[in-house]
């Protein structure tokens, strides 16, 4: 559209493949990603106000805390397309096939090996009595993905897009600190009581959402878990913190926003958080039936 280029995460391999898997792991464990937890707070789900904390408490203490060490020396294995002057350090998939000249070729490729498969799931059938099909749930949120493109660029100085790691670490330093402590400007303060990103704003805007839609379906309700559950969860957004700052986003800020972008980085970090919650749902699910 004309606008200034995506922000595409540079590509620290090293750091995609194990933050992605261990974030993979922390979603089974934690009930949901990172905007999943975040979302759940909205509809009176205490196991996710739980969640959240722990979610938060580990992205801090990756980024700013005694962990960040740990994912520095992971990120310091980047992988860039080309040499010299003209080397990639945030390449596109097309990247790998020629460079920007072979985009549209990529995009077509892919639209060709994608869209049948999305036929066969019928998109156009009806939809369920309650809440949204999966087909207009994920036309909706592609609409939601691309107006936080412009709107991060507008509002928030540069083409960020949406993600919930990051912006939650933000939004948790600016309630907690009064200053969300992030590297992207401009930053909103509102009476020196609290300065934050665009993107930490919106955090508070997911809850609220999901509060006014459970009210409105009639599903709110506070519901707090077995002590057991409440431990597993804890620990699983944890780990889930730790992963999504070493992978340098979450499924939002790679799965939906970086792979839109076909950033390799992206790619590569959702294909390992899938192999991450593979791995976690048969240890916590299969194999005990099994046994």
């Amino acid at each position: 559209m004309g606008e200034s280029g995506l922000r595409r995460q540079s590509f620290n391999i090293v750091a995609n493949i194990i933050g992605g898997y261990i974030f993979g792991l922390g979603i089974v464990m934690a009930g949901g990603c990172g905007s999943g937890i975040v979302y759940r707070v909205g509809e009176g789900y205490v196991s996710a106000f739980v969640a959240t904390l722990g979610f938060a408490s580990s992205l801090i203490a990756t980024i700013h805390g005694p962990i960040k060490p740990i994912m520095q020396f992971l990120k310091s294995f980047k992988v860039s397309i080309g040499s010299g002057e003209d080397a990639i350090s945030n390449p596109a998939l097309w990247d790998l096939f020629g460079g920007q000249s072979m985009k549209w070729i990529a995009i077509a490729v892919i639209a060709a090996v994608i869209i049948p498969v999305v036929l066969r799931g019928k998109p156009f059938a009806k939809g369920p009595k309650k809440g949204y099909s999966w087909s207009l749930t994920g036309v909706l949120l592609g609409l939601v993905l691309i107006f936080a493109l412009w709107a991060s660029n507008y509002w928030g100085g540069q083409t960020r897009g949406l993600s919930a790691a990051g912006p939650t670490a933000e939004a948790f330093l600016g309630l907690t600190m009064g200053d969300s402590m992030s590297k992207f400007d401009p930053m909103f303060d509102f009476w020196g009581i609290f300065k934050g990103t665009w993107s930490a704003l919106y955090i508070f805007g997911i809850p609220f959402g999901a509060y006014l839609s459970a009210r409105g379906l009639g599903e709110f309700k506070l519901q707090a878990p077995p002590a057991s559950e409440i431990m597993r969860v804890f620990g699983g957004s944890s780990i889930m913190g730790f992963g999504a700052a070493t992978a340098g986003g979450c499924t939002v800020g790679h799965a939906l926003t970086g792979v839109s972008s076909l950033a390799l980085s992206s790619i590569v970090a959702t294909v390992f958080m899938i192999l991450g919650n593979w791995t976690m749902v048969y240890f916590m699910f299969i194999k005990p039936m099994k046994d």
